[in-house]
């Protein structure tokens, strides 16, 4: 069943919906970009004459009721937002009256879902070493099942919509779909297109497919590099990942970061993209810095700055971003690209000296697609720099799961579209 063929006329729907939205000291919104997102799935609930029983998580709860956290601070700005009556119930777990109550064109926001552990279905106060362990396991499953058949209780259908918490069998997510029938259950408008750009990139791939992987590590991308060695026709690696790659060498990398378990890794995907035919692009010179604070995104006063070969850093100096030569290199291999995946930036992109590299990247995508190629953003950080730069407009599609895409396009398969699609 999709959602473009269902009618929701006379039926109540319960959404999930990611509405983990950032907020302010004040409990305001500052980014009401997943809020949007979500409103043609329930724009079209409401249209049909229907009622949307809206549900979330926002934040890490753990298991226990923070203020701090509830989402009782957006339902003013959702009801503004969809245009319609949005009730509020104080309990998602008790809200068979508030349900009940509910007219059609209307919607109904339950409060926040991992107040309750049995959202995620992860004991709590037990250690995984504890001998008790497996029981409490079981015991927190069954709770699961329990809590996931009462928030179905309170629909006629069930609409999976939260790509970025696809990736997780939570109560709402997932194991809610085992008690809908296969007609009154569907992704919603925003999982539908997270779904298809996916496939995009993955199954349906128009050559050349080039792939951009940035950030620090290699060993949080491994899987997904790995994955892509058998797709892709470039992959290109940026980020704090060269200066690993350069060690594995016996480069020289000053203080810049590496992982040194894993220069074997390094070499070994060196080695499967040759095996494979693919192109392997690694950035040759690095704009370094003597003192950047990480935890400001700053550079500090008095500290240089300068261009290293990327494998001849001097000690005392800091791989920040890609150099000129780097970035050049990267956008020849984005040039006349079909098909792309970017994720991760080139370089620490919060600090205004070191965004050359990530602009390069973007622009380059940005041109690639104005001349026909599909390119899936994806990952916060690649996401913020589009924004940064002005490129939203100028890619096909921009990610709102970070860590569902991830495993998305590491091949794994995500509950939440599992559990709809059977």
């Amino acid at each position: 069943m999709t959602i473009s063929d269902y009618n929701f006329a006379g039926k109540k729907a319960i959404v999930r919906v990611d509405f983990n939205v950032p907020l302010n000291e004040n409990g305001e919104i500052t980014d009401d970009t997943r809020i949007r997102g979500a409103l043609p799935t329930l724009k079209k609930i409401i249209a049909d004459g229907g009622a949307a029983i809206i549900m979330s998580h926002m934040g890490k709860p753990k298991g226990k009721v923070n203020p701090k956290l509830s989402l009782g601070q957006i339902r003013a700005a959702v009801e503004k937002a969809l245009g319609c009556p949005v009730s509020f119930a104080p309990d998602c777990a008790k809200a068979q009256d508030a349900a009940k109550a509910l007219k059609m064109g209307e919607a109904l926001m339950l409060e926040n879902l991992r107040y309750y552990p049995e959202e995620e279905g992860k004991p709590v106060g037990i250690d995984k070493e504890d001998p008790a362990y497996e029981e409490a396991k079981k015991a927190m499953k069954a709770s699961q099942k329990e809590f996931a058949k009462t928030l179905a209780s309170y629909a006629d259908c069930y609409v999976m919509d939260a790509f970025g918490t696809a990736h997780r069998k939570h109560a709402s997510t997932a194991v809610i779909a085992d008690y809908f029938d296969a007609d009154n259950k569907m992704l919603g408008f925003l999982m539908e297109k997270e779904v298809q750009a996916v496939d995009n990139v993955l199954s349906n791939i128009k050559r050349p497919f080039v792939a951009i992987m940035g950030g620090s590590k290699v060993s949080s991308k491994i899987g997904i590099i790995q994955n892509l060695l058998g797709k892709v026709d470039k992959l290109i690696l940026c980020g704090g990942m060269t200066y690993t790659f350069a060690k594995a060498h016996g480069g020289e990398i000053g203080d810049s970061i590496v992982e040194l378990d894993k220069l074997d890794v390094a070499l070994d995907v060196e080695k499967t993209a040759k095996e494979n035919g693919v192109e392997l692009v690694l950035g040759v010179d690095s704009v370094c810095c003597t003192g950047y604070d990480f935890g400001t995104f700053s550079v500090k006063p008095g500290a240089q700055t300068k261009v290293f070969p990327s494998n001849a850093i001097e000690a005392g100096w800091d791989g920040l971003d890609a150099g000129p030569e780097s970035r050049k290199k990267f956008a020849e291999a984005i040039k006349g690209a079909k098909t792309i995946l970017w994720n991760g930036p080139a370089g620490c992109f919060e600090c205004e000296d070191f965004t050359a590299g990530s602009r390069a990247v973007g622009e380059a995508v940005a041109q690639a697609t104005a001349e026909g190629a599909f390119s899936l953003i994806g990952g916060g950080d690649s996401v913020a720099c589009c924004t940064k730069f002005g490129l939203t407009d100028k890619v096909s599609y921009i990610s709102t799961g970070g860590g569902a895409l991830l495993e998305a396009i590491e091949g794994k398969v995500l509950p939440g579209v599992a559990a709809i699609k059977g």
